[in-house]
Order: structure tokens, then C-alpha cells, then sequence
């Protein structure tokens, strides 16, 4: 539920171990054949069904908009100055 919320976007499960893992997979084979013009979409055309786990809480865009501002504010302090940002 945190992340879509502070991302204001639906959250899709699905039903297999390692999720996570076999979206990575899918995106290191799309690398693979980029030069060949496929899309990602054919190549996870026989991943299984996603399902629909959660969705954004109404309001909870205007909670995390200044946060998330703040969070790359933040980022871009450490990525381009490193030794100054502890």
C-alpha cells in the first residue's frame, strides 16, 4: 500500500515466487534483444497474469508530492557531493 501511495499508481501482484527476481529477468532478456526492436511487452507476453493488489489512497498524493521532492532533493545532494552530505 506505501508504494502506491507515494507513487499515486495502482500495485500489480503476481501469483509466482520471486517476483521481483523474474521482472528483473524479463528486463535483462529485453536488453538482450533491444537491437532486434522488441518491445517489452512481447517479451513478457507469457509471463503469468498480474492481479491488481492495491491502489492509492485518495489524499495520500498530497502527503508524499513534497516528500518525495524533498527525497530527490536529497538524492542529487549525495549522487554530486558525496563527501559533504553525512
Amino acid at each position: 500500500q506505501v508504494l502506491s501511495d507515494v507513487f499515486n499508481a495502482p500495485v500489480f501482484t503476481i501469483d509466482t515466487a520471486n517476483s521481483a527476481c523474474l521482472g528483473s529477468a524479463y528486463r535483462a532478456i529485453h536488453g538482450l534483444v533491444a537491437e532486434r526492436d522488441v518491445s517489452l511487452a512481447d517479451v513478457v507476453k507469457l509471463a503469468p497474469e498480474p492481479r491488481l493488489a492495491v491502489t492509492p489512497t485518495p489524499g495520500a498524493e498530497e502527503l508524499y508530492r513534497p516528500l518525495l521532492k524533498r527525497y530527490a532533493e536529497l538524492e542529487q545532494k549525495v549522487i554530486y557531493n558525496p563527501a559533504s552530505s553525512c
